[in-house]
């Protein structure tokens, strides 16, 4: 007898400890189950905010067209200039081919966008202004806008300029408005000189992705170049009802200087 309860004890024993181990083991299941239940959504719930398109008023199909023999002409393949900062280091012009130039080396890459006509001159027939793209291998969006006239048939370039990037000075849009050249630049205060885009003023560092501010430039043809017209407009993306505010940059100048006094 006392040789079969030894082994009887410890098999009930055994089933009785089998017993509570799956009992705890299914208890934490429950737990876990209910903790992952509950946890953070899942990453197919979360919704990343979309970034605007700055370059859509580009694309738009307004003074995509027009008469003039320009609108022949292909921009696609062409030598163009380059402005002083996005200049090669062993030549000033580039030769686009299909619309591309590839970056190498220390050549930059550029690529066509579009083209955009209307009449900045004055003589009832309109210009075409060329825009292209600087490919920086990375996220940047500066872009080059050449300005041609016709002459004896043939486009003949009156002007051209960079831009910045995105909300640093980069393109909103340009038009003509009654014989005048409208550039919109990204950001408060920014406008051409010569061929480059002003630097930014104090105060107006923020995201380049997403724009808060642009600034809306009128130019006029004197026969020779384009000279600024009336005052910079700084107008408010997100408040469209606000009134713009002129020449931002001079007025903080002033500022500064009474402030030293």
């Amino acid at each position: 007898m006392k040789n079969i309860k030894l082994p009887l004890l410890i098999l009930i024993g055994g089933i009785f400890f089998s017993a509570c181990v799956k009992n705890k083991v299914e208890k934490v299941q429950a737990v876990s189950d209910s903790t992952s239940t509950n946890a953070t959504p899942k990453l197919e719930n979360i919704q990343t905010p979309k970034l605007p398109d700055l370059q859509s008023e580009l694309f738009e199909e307004e003074n995509k067209t027009t008469d003039s023999v320009l609108a022949k002409f292909d921009f696609k393949n062409y030598v163009y200039p380059l402005p002083r900062g996005w200049q090669d280091a062993d030549g000033k012009e580039a030769t686009l081919e299909n619309g591309l130039r590839r970056m190498s080396g220390e050549k930059i890459g550029l690529s066509y966008l579009t083209t955009k006509f209307g009449d900045v001159t004055g003589d009832e027939e309109d210009e075409a202004f060329v825009i292209l793209k600087i490919d920086t291998a990375g996220s940047a969006i500066p872009l080059l806008v050449y300005v041609f006239t016709l002459k004896d048939k043939e486009p003949e370039l009156i002007w051209y300029f960079r831009t910045g990037d995105r909300a640093d000075g980069g393109l909103k849009s340009l038009h003509t408005d009654n014989g005048e050249f409208v550039v919109e630049l990204f950001g408060q205060d920014r406008f051409i000189l010569g061929a480059v885009e002003t630097s930014k003023i104090t105060g107006d560092e923020e995201q380049l992705c997403c724009p808060t501010f642009f600034t809306r430039t009128h130019y006029k043809w004197n026969g020779k170049n384009f000279q600024m017209q009336g005052k910079r407009e700084t107008f408010s993306i997100e408040d469209k009802n606000a009134p713009a505010v002129n020449n931002k940059g001079d007025a903080l100048i002033e500022e500064e200087k009474k402030t030293r006094k």
